[in-house]
């Protein structure tokens, strides 16, 4: 793995690989916004270059003109303590390194911690709340572990997933206040498997896809999980996961073009259609699995 194994490291991917450099935070419309703020008031009392149309936010997105896009959190969580009966996860290391590299090119600064406890994840994501965050025009995180309904795993047991998020709460996290907070979950949601059905078969009847708890209602939150609650959630111990795999080819491809609903619905498509499991048991043959996004986003967004 290129992956540092110290968890207190970040790792510094792609700085050996054919990764393109890195560039500026600023997109070409953030550092003409810049110098225009910077610019000194004219004799007459007006002030300097009007402001471009591309700079002219609609009251219905959120605003990208910040210095920097923010920060990115990544949590890879590969090996678990014997006391939790959790396997090693093979395959994550692909997730994580094709996740940095994809969130380093939308703008984010990207930290990476490996294998964290549960009261190092607690800390890490308290302290990514307490930081600075008013030169940021959102936040990321992203869990890549074994889980449960509701929970994620650490090394060495589990925690509530919302107690993770909490910390960003609009009442706790004030330089975050009507900002974008997404949080993209690669863990199973339980133990049921979904066998699929023949799409020519008639109408699929509706599924409850609402967790058993309740999400806050703190707006500005994004969750992306990798399955809907109560399933498993599949991974490829040679390429990765299926839903980071999607996820990162359409942020590849669309990642600065489309609104975040826009390119999650393309992983749920992509999800639900190209992947399907290859398992010698044959309880695990053949199964299928449908993301899920619960949005308490108030705006558009684009990267």
């Amino acid at each position: 793995s290129q992956m540092a194994d110290d968890q207190e490291r970040v790792a510094e991917q792609g700085a050996g690989d054919s990764a393109p450099p890195d560039a500026v935070d600023a997109k070409p419309d953030r550092s003409s916004f810049l110098s225009s703020l910077l610019t000194k008031k004219k004799k007459n009392g007006s002030t300097g270059p009007a402001r471009t149309p591309r700079d002219q936010v609609p009251v219905y997105q959120y605003n990208m003109n910040f210095e920097k896009v923010g920060k990115c959190v990544i949590i890879n969580n590969k090996n678990f303590d014997k006391v939790t009966g959790m396997g090693v996860r093979n395959g994550t290391d692909k997730d994580a390194e094709a996740l940095f590299k994809c969130f380093r090119s939308l703008g984010f600064d990207v930290v990476v911690y490996n294998d964290c406890t549960c009261a190092k994840m607690q800390d890490l994501l308290k302290r990514a709340s307490e930081e600075d965050h008013t030169n940021s025009a959102c936040f990321a995180c992203i869990l890549l572990s074994h889980g449960e309904e509701n929970l994620i795993y650490g090394k060495d047991g589990s925690t509530p997933i919302k107690d993770l998020t909490a910390h960003f709460r609009g009442d706790r996290c004030k330089t975050l206040l009507e900002k974008p907070k997404l949080f993209f979950i690669q863990a199973c949601r339980g133990t049921e498997l979904d066998d699929g059905i023949q799409a020519d078969s008639g109408p699929i009847g509706d599924t409850d896809v609402n967790p058993h708890y309740k999400i806050p209602v703190e707006a500005d939150f994004l969750f992306a999980y990798s399955t809907v609650p109560g399933y498993y959630s599949w991974r490829n111990p040679g390429t990765g996961s299926w839903f980071v795999q999607a996820l990162c080819s359409i942020l590849e491809k669309h990642g600065k073009e489309l609104e975040i609903m826009q390119i999650l619905t393309r992983v749920n498509y992509s999800v639900a259609r190209h992947f399907e499991s290859q398992c010698d048991d044959p309880r695990f043959n053949e199964k299928k699995q449908i993301p899920c996004v619960v949005s308490m986003l108030t705006k558009e967004l684009y990267f």
